[in-house]
């Protein structure tokens, strides 16, 4: 039984996956549960190894079963779960929402697009993670002013947090990994990709208004209502208020200064809880911790890993990469596409991990089979696709797991195939318009 399972690991990993994906899909059982079932397969069949060691055949390090679980995104998920939820409870969220909604006049489109343009800049510089955190409360406040469904809301926010964190080389962990195997600054992303990022932007964002359009209404009385809306009263505790804003303000200056630091952003993310809940009661915080997202992701982490470990994700990029046969043009739009529909799928950031070396192999000059000419372009077609491909679906990113997750505890249901109509629609597009500038650019 288990040389079975040894030789045929990769497709029961595998299989494990796609069932998984088919369940948290078909929403039939809740999607924690399924990851949590499916990570415990993976573990009880021997897929992944409990610890990490040496191969002695072939002399390579095998990863454990905890060092595929990421927890800088577990700890920064739950820093700043806690960080928000404390500056929530001063009312300076809410202020904000309501500040945002007087400067549009009450004008629900306009108020939609600022939302999404503030989501997308932000994104650019902190986590998508943190970013949607940020603005989740705000959204929720807004809402309620206009008396309507968030939910249209919520999701043009996610999807402009996973636009407007291709644009830089902080703003989504596939462009670390890129920036990294490539040699690429933090200058090199914001010269190459803000332009591209900002049509695919402006055009997404449209076509998502267009979409909402019949439920972004409001009469003149309401309009003129939330225009001229008393904001005095809205921050209940100052002392709180100001101790929250000023953490805060450290935490995302720790962010933006790591390439200084070189302290990940969990680490802040983790002092600032910490400081904050000195003056809170824990366990009442610790209540409001979203723990069915945090448990999803850790199941999805080691599902994930047992496919990677048997070679599941390295078999489908070296097929993408067979397909290219030699051709820079074929190459660049293949890695573009296949990343943008993968990593819609399955987590980009392995996925990202496991195309970059395999880039650098493709270009290296010792490979006599080397794709030749601008192969830059490779480098930007696997960030364009394996950032903006995050829309695609529910569980393309984790910004969108963790949107759906809150919205659903807060009695807003976020479908499966109700995302994937809108996250598709934007797929393409980004991926249409990355396709026109790859091509003029470097393959005309």
């Amino acid at each position: 039984m288990l040389d079975f399972i040894q030789s045929h690991g990769m497709i029961i990993s595998g299989a494990i996956l796609l069932i998984a994906y088919i369940f948290i899909a078909s929403e039939k059982i809740q999607k924690s549960v399924v990851a949590l079932v499916g990570a415990s397969l993976t573990m009880l069949l021997g897929l992944i190894p409990f610890a990490g060691h040496l191969d002695t055949k072939t002399m390579t390090y095998v990863k454990g079963v905890f060092e595929h679980v990421d927890f800088e995104v577990i700890f920064l998920l739950i820093g700043m779960m806690i960080i928000v939820n404390i500056a929530s409870r001063s009312g300076v969220f809410k202020w904000m929402a309501l500040n945002l909604l007087k400067a549009t006049k009450g004008h629900p489109k306009t108020v939609l697009f600022a939302l999404a343009a503030f989501t997308a800049i932000a994104s650019a510089f902190l986590d998508n993670v943190t970013t949607v955190v940020l603005m989740m409360p705000i959204t929720f406040v807004i809402a309620k002013e206009f008396d309507t469904d968030p939910i249209p809301f919520l999701i043009t926010e996610v999807l402009a947090s996973n636009i407007g964190g291709t644009a830089t080389l902080i703003g989504d962990p596939p462009n670390i990994i890129i920036g990294t195997r490539a040699g690429l600054s933090f200058m090199d992303f914001v010269k190459e990709l803000t332009p591209i990022v900002f049509v695919i932007f402006m055009i997404a964002i449209g076509a998502l208004i267009f979409l909402f359009r019949k439920g972004l209404k409001a009469t003149p009385e309401k309009m003129e209502h939330i225009a001229n809306l008393d904001n005095s009263q809205t921050i209940t505790d100052k002392k709180l208020m100001i101790r929250s804003v000023l953490t805060l303000a450290f935490v995302i200056l720790g962010f933006i200064t790591h390439d200084i630091t070189h302290i990940s952003a969990f680490v802040f993310a983790v002092a600032g809880a910490s400081f904050l809940l000195l003056f809170e009661k824990p366990k009442e915080i610790y209540r409001d911790v979203e723990w069915l997202t945090i448990f999803f992701f850790v199941g999805l982490f080691i599902i994930i890993g047992g496919f990677e470990a048997n070679g599941g994700i390295k078999y489908l990029a070296d097929q993408l990469i067979v397909l290219t046969h030699g051709s820079l043009n074929a190459a660049t739009m293949i890695i573009l596409w296949a990343s943008g529909i993968l990593s819609g799928i399955i987590d980009n950031i392995p996925y990202t991990a496991t195309m970059a070396p395999l880039i650098e192999e493709l270009i290296s000059p010792a490979n006599p089979n080397a794709i030749t000419g601008n192969v830059h372009a490779l480098w930007w077609a696997l960030s364009l696709g394996a950032c903006l491909g995050g829309n695609l679906t529910i569980i393309g990113a984790a910004a969108n797991v963790l949107v759906s997750e809150t919205a659903a505890s807060k009695g807003y249901k976020i479908s499966f195939l109700r995302f994937m109509k809108y996250g598709a629609l934007v797929t393409l597009i980004s991926l249409v318009l990355s396709s026109i500038y790859l091509y003029f650019k470097y393959l005309h």
